[in-house]
């Protein structure tokens, strides 16, 4: 099996059976974000403790790219510190801008290294970035 076929693996496995995707009724943010351009929805819950994020639940409609995005994403960054949850996202948005040229951190970015094709394709960059930028909205209205 080769790299593209097994990315293309991931993606429909989290768009399949996606991560985090049912709305917590207890959190300390929560944002919803819509891309125009296609009409993918994303509301975002974003739960925060000591500068940890201790839940990010979501839901949403559309794409397999951004609702994989968003569920990799949401698995991703439980558990990590702010800093360490805007660092890997920093690292997500240098790959989405690479035009292709990147492959991506695989020890940072874990799943969301199957993304990396996307950003060939700006008219899909903003579907693989619709609920990282709803994390990093929710996490600064919850701080």
């Amino acid at each position: 099996m080769n790299l593209d076929a097994l990315y293309q693996d991931v993606i429909l496995d989290h768009y399949k059976h996606p991560q985090n995707k049912k709305l917590n009724a207890t959190y300390d943010a929560q944002v919803h974000h819509v891309n125009p351009s296609c009409g993918d929805e994303i509301t975002l819950n974003l739960s925060l403790s000591g500068g940890v994020v201790t839940d990010i639940s979501w839901d949403g409609v559309g794409c397999s790219i951004s609702q994989a995005s968003v569920s990799i994403m949401s698995d991703l960054l439980k558990g990590k510190t702010i800093d360490q949850a805007e660092a890997i996202s920093e690292k997500f948005l240098h790959l989405m801008q690479s035009k292709g040229s990147e492959k991506g951190d695989e020890d940072a970015l874990e799943d969301a290294v199957a993304l990396a094709g996307v950003s060939k394709y700006p008219a899909r960059i903003k579907c693989a970035l619709l609920g990282w930028m709803a994390f990093k909205d929710a996490s600064v209205q919850a701080q």
